[in-house]
């Protein structure tokens, strides 16, 4: 590509050296989840919510289990004041939850937001300033000790305005472009706000250190992060929360580097809504979390139910692929991977494994509200036989023999190759049931009889041609006897039975299931399935369908 020598790195590394999260192999528990769904989500969305649709997507959050919820900027825009003042006048802010505010360190700005809290219980104010060097130099035009001013000033006028507004208040700053300040700026900054505030122990503070834009690979913002938890004043009343943004499409890394660093909190959005290419997706982060056995501390048991209010609310749609949420996260088309997952199922029912460890399945898609048949295995041009046999199993009870899921695999493959699209569990079934079950052309089996003597002695009566014709034979069984019948008496050659048969169904209205396999001269294999509520029945079914398949191919 051309003109790649206009980029420069634009990030600053630590003064020195901030590597201890390396030595960490995984987060141990999950942080504090703030949404910023309502804000930066809001205002990422082409048609912004309306009040109804906000307090409806406020509810979800609430249900998901969010503790803080960032409600808005509310001194930017009419709508946003008026959702505030809507939570708190009609008391739909339950107790154990924090609505989180925006506010620029701006006089005018700070006083209508605590205008617009008037009568919370409880709420996060989280005041912001651009520190970056390009902020500084192109937008504001102002040197590093005015930048700081602006925040000690904003930090010193929330300290008097909560003091006249009834409320309990917790405070949050953040430098805005942190990840493109100069690390020991970034430090200075912060830790001169700190000062206006002095937390303690009843008086904690967020420092919030958002990736405004991803600059950097994720191992340089967790140096970053390290960095500045090393090094903050009062650190031990001072909760660490991160913002990363997905610029360079690594917000989940760099969020998970940035919690093993020593982020105490995360704020993102339900499946990474946010501007340019989004927010960190809380949905992905807390599911990881939870896919090393650590509970997320958030809800997501039914994603399909939180994707129809957030798809419809936001007018966004999920990818397809998108992690766990997305429509095909859990399925799979190959056939190889449909055989590894079907056994590797099985082999968990069989063994009463307590750990999951399913091939190619991160989680059990169940715990997550998503559905084996339908979600996990779909069957196209591309699916194997194990896949296909375990449609028919999972949704049917139809067990097939091992040879015979191979014969049935090619055809249902064929099928959808020729017609370019995905097969559904119905259309699977039709196509086996017509190739397959019960078939009587060109000869229909009507009855058949038993004599047992040393020999089985078997009558049975068939139709061809229109006529209805009865034979009798011997066999060393009742199915050989029924065999011996067919080639000698119609005149047609097969050998190598292979034969199996299953209960479909459970208790006294349960059908027989039988599979019977016929070879030809040639060597080629014709299978037959017969379904009746008489086990031998099924079985005679089973021969006269592989009989008339093969009568068919001649």
């Amino acid at each position: 590509m051309k003109n790649y020598n206009k980029y420069a790195r634009s990030y600053f590394m630590p003064p020195k050296t901030s590597m201890k999260w390396m030595e960490k192999e995984y987060v141990t528990k999950a942080p504090k989840w703030c949404s910023v769904d309502l804000r930066d989500g809001n205002q990422a969305l082409i048609v912004p919510m309306n009040l109804a649709e906000k307090l409806e997507y406020f509810q979800l959050l609430v249900d998901l289990g969010f503790k803080e919820i960032e409600v808005g900027f509310p001194a930017a825009s009419e709508t946003e004041f008026t959702f505030l003042r809507t939570l708190i006048e009609q008391d739909l802010i339950p107790a154990d939850v924090t609505v989180q505010v925006l506010t620029q360190s701006r006089e005018h700005i700070i006083r209508k937001t605590f205008d617009a809290l008037q009568g919370v219980r409880k709420a996060v104010v989280h005041l912001y300033n651009s520190t970056s060097v390009a902020q500084r130099e192109q937008v504001f035009k102002k040197s590093k000790e005015e930048i700081i001013q602006i925040a000690v000033s904003g930090a010193e006028l929330l300290t008097s305005c909560a003091a006249e507004t009834e409320g309990d208040f917790t405070f949050q700053y953040s430098p805005e472009s942190f990840t493109g300040t100069e690390i020991d700026f970034a430090l200075d900054i912060c830790n001169q706000v700190l000062d206006v505030w002095k937390p303690g122990v009843d008086n904690e503070v967020i420092i919030n250190l958002p990736a405004t834009v991803s600059l950097s690979m994720p191992h340089v913002y967790a140096s970053q992060i390290e960095y500045m938890s090393e090094h903050l004043k009062y650190r031990e009343h001072v909760i660490l929360s991160i913002h990363p943004h997905n610029d360079r499409g690594t917000g989940v890394a760099d969020a998970e580097l940035g919690m093993l660093a020593g982020a105490d909190r995360v704020e993102g959005t339900l499946f990474g809504n946010g501007e340019r290419t989004g927010n960190v997706d809380i949905v992905t982060l807390a599911l990881n979390l939870y896919s090393h056995g650590i509970d997320p501390e958030l809800n997501f048991e039914r994603i399909p139910d939180v994707l129809k209010v957030y798809e419809r609310i936001t007018k966004m749609k999920v990818p397809e692929r998108h992690p766990y949420g997305g429509e095909l996260v859990f399925t799979a088309f190959s056939g190889s991977h449909q055989d590894a997952i079907a056994k590797g199922i099985k082999w968990r029912e069989d063994n009463a494994e307590p750990y999951w460890n399913v091939p190619y399945l991160l989680i059990d898609p169940t715990d997550i509200g998503r559905e084996y048949e339908g979600d996990i295995i779909r069957i196209n041009s591309q699916s194997g036989k194990g896949g296909i046999a375990y449609i028919l199993e999972q949704t049917y009870g139809l067990d097939l023999p091992i040879q015979m899921r191979e014969s049935f695999g090619y055809r249902v493959k064929s099928i959808s190759d020729h017609l370019h699209k995905e097969l559904g569990s119905a259309e699977i079934y039709t196509i086996f049931e017509q190739e397959y079950i019960n078939l009587n052309k060109p000869i229909q089996f009507i009855d058949y009889s038993f004599k047992s003597g040393e020999q089985f002695e078997t009558m049975i009566e068939v139709k061809k041609d229109g006529v209805i014709h009865e034979f009798t034979g011997i066999g060393n069984g009742r199915l050989d006897a029924i065999s011996q019948v067919i080639q000698s008496q119609l005149n047609i050659s097969y050998s190598n039975l292979l034969y199996k048969e299953h209960a479909l169904g459970t208790g006294s209205d349960s059908k027989a299931v039988s599979y019977v396999g016929i070879t030809n001269e040639s060597g080629t294999i014709y299978w037959g399935c017969g379904i009746d509520v008489d086990i031998m029945t099924s079985s005679i079914k089973a021969l006269f369908s592989a009989v008339n398949k093969l009568i068919l191919d001649q």
